[in-house]
C-alpha cells in the first residue's frame, strides 16, 4: 500500500492489478497514467466529476478570478462542501470513459493482498495506492467544545464562534472556494490577522478595531 506522495512513474506497476483510492486530481491523473501499463480501478465514494481546464482559450482559474466566484463568501452557507472537481484538459475524462481506469464504489475491506468490493466480490490486488488527500486533524479542539458534531470547527468565515480571539485559516470553504488553496489562504489570513489585532487593541486606542476586514 502506497500513498500518492510516494508515486513517481508508472513503470513499477507494469502488468499489475492496481487499485487507486480517491476521486480527486491526483488520483485520476495517476490512475490514468498507470492504466497505460496496468489494469487499474479508481475506488471512491462517488464517481469522478470533471471540469474543463480551459474555456474559450482561458484557464479555469482565470475565469474563477474574473467572475468573482473564487472569492465569493458562500462558505458559511454550505453545510457539506461540494464534491471536488477534477481539472482536466479532456485526456483523463476520455480515459475514464473508456474504462482505463474504470471506477467502482469504495471497497469495504482489505484482506492480505485481496480487496473486498461493495458487491461482495473479492479480488487480488498487487498494489493499492492512496490518493485521498488530507483533512485537518483538529481533534485536540474537541474538549474545548470548538467543533461541531461532524468534527469541523465552529466558526464564521474563520472566526471562532466558541472562543474569543481564536481564528482559523486554510479550512476548506472557510470563506470561499479558494480558502484552502494558495490562491485564497493569504486573503483569509489577512482578515484573520485584522480580527486578532482588533481583539488585542485596548479600548480607546486607535488601531485595527476601527477598520474593516474585507
Amino acid at each position: 500500500m502506497l500513498h500518492a506522495a510516494d508515486y513517481r512513474t508508472p513503470e513499477p506497476f507494469t502488468g499489475q492489478r492496481v487499485v487507486v483510492v480517491g476521486a480527486g486530481n491526483s488520483a485520476v491523473q495517476i490512475a490514468a497514467e498507470v492504466a497505460g501499463r496496468a489494469l487499474v480501478t479508481l475506488a471512491a465514494r462517488h464517481p469522478v466529476r470533471f471540469a474543463r481546464r480551459d474555456t474559450l482559450g482561458r484557464d479555469l482559474h482565470w475565469w474563477l478570478t474574473r467572475t468573482g466566484l473564487d472569492t465569493l463568501p458562500i462558505g458559511r452557507f454550505l453545510r457539506t462542501p461540494p464534491t471536488q472537481l477534477v481539472i482536466d484538459d479532456g485526456r483523463c475524462r476520455a480515459a475514464v470513459s473508456a474504462g482505463r481506469p474504470d471506477w467502482r464504489p469504495l471497497f469495504t475491506g482489505i484482506s492480505e493482498t485481496k480487496v473486498i468490493w461493495a458487491d461482495g466480490s473479492v479480488e487480488k490486488a498487487d498494489a493499492i495506492l492512496l490518493a485521498t488527500g488530507y483533512r485537518p486533524d483538529l481533534g485536540y479542539l474537541a474538549p474545548l467544545g470548538a467543533l461541531d458534531v461532524s468534527g469541523r470547527p465552529r466558526h464564521r468565515e474563520g472566526v471562532s464562534l466558541t472562543h474569543l480571539g481564536l481564528v482559523y485559516v486554510g479550512l476548506e470553504w472557510q470563506r470561499s472556494l479558494s480558502s484552502n488553496s494558495l490562491r485564497g489562504v493569504g486573503r483569509d489570513a489577512v482578515r484573520a490577522a485584522r480580527r486578532v489585532a482588533a481583539h488585542l487593541t485596548p479600548f480607546g486606542e486607535a488601531g485595527p478595531r476601527t477598520g474593516r476586514a474585507d
